[in-house]
């Protein structure tokens, strides 16, 4: 499971990796905490209502391409994910990891990822908790009905990288733990970045920020059931 603060990140931030577990068998799901409303880039949209329809089909398309299994937008208002209750978010995001059930959780680390978004910082937050509490039964027990159970998620990872954008404030990145090669997945995380029309003036900044690094995906493991020190890795699913 990915879980991310607006359409288009499952593809700028996750997509190679989305597209590789796909092919190797793998469930995968992308909860997105809004419909990216508050964009600076709008398209044809007229108004906030328009874009958002605009930006879900979008996400939609992108992640069909991704091979995405089971996709959701939730309604928190772009933009303002730190003005939200803190606990009612990450209900929201506990009731998707125990209905899903995934065995890998990935998202941004709090510093906001390489662009330092603070909707991007929130979402680390609330996926925090919510990959913690999900396998508690005093965390949200009204859940635990009609065959919904607690869910211990086995590993959780937050997207960095080893460099960091030029023009923008300072951001304090994890350290990469884990390093994802998707070379043969690459052209297809370009072009699933590409079906948000809605982004299209940073379409050809992403592009080449993505060839310049290499086809790669840096990770860092956040938490994990398992115990023992980080190792370096080259499979998120190492040791579950």
């Amino acid at each position: 499971m990915c879980i991310t603060a607006h359409p288009d990140d499952e593809a700028g931030g996750f997509g190679g990796s989305l597209l590789l577990y796909h092919d190797r068998g793998a469930e995968t799901c992308v909860v997105c905490l809004t419909s990216g409303q508050a964009a600076s880039n709008r398209g044809s949209a007229k108004n906030d209502q328009e874009l958002a329809a605009l930006r879900r089909a979008e996400f939609t398309a992108s992640c069909e391409m991704l091979g995405v299994s089971d996709s959701v937008i939730l309604d928190y208002p772009d933009g303002q994910l730190y003005r939200q209750d803190l606990y009612r978010v990450v209900c929201d995001l506990t009731h998707h990891l125990r209905r899903f059930r995934p065995q890998v959780l990935l998202t941004f680390g709090s510093e906001g990822g390489l662009t330092g978004h603070q909707d991007h910082s929130m979402a680390s937050v609330f996926a925090s908790l919510a990959f913690h509490w999900a396998g508690r039964e005093n965390r949200y027990p009204d859940q635990l009905t009609g065959g919904v159970k607690t869910h211990r998620t086995q590993k959780l990872y937050y997207v960095t990288g080893d460099f960091t954008l030029p023009g923008r404030q300072p951001v304090t990145v994890s350290p990469v733990t884990t390093c994802i090669d998707i070379r043969e997945q690459l052209e297809t995380k370009i072009a699933a970045f590409k079906i948000h029309e809605t982004q299209s003036p940073l379409a050809s900044m992403f592009e080449q920020s993505v060839r310049r690094r290499g086809p790669v995906e840096m990770f860092h493991l956040a938490a994990s059931i398992n115990f023992g020190p980080a190792a370096q890795e080259t499979d998120l699913f190492d040791g579950v």
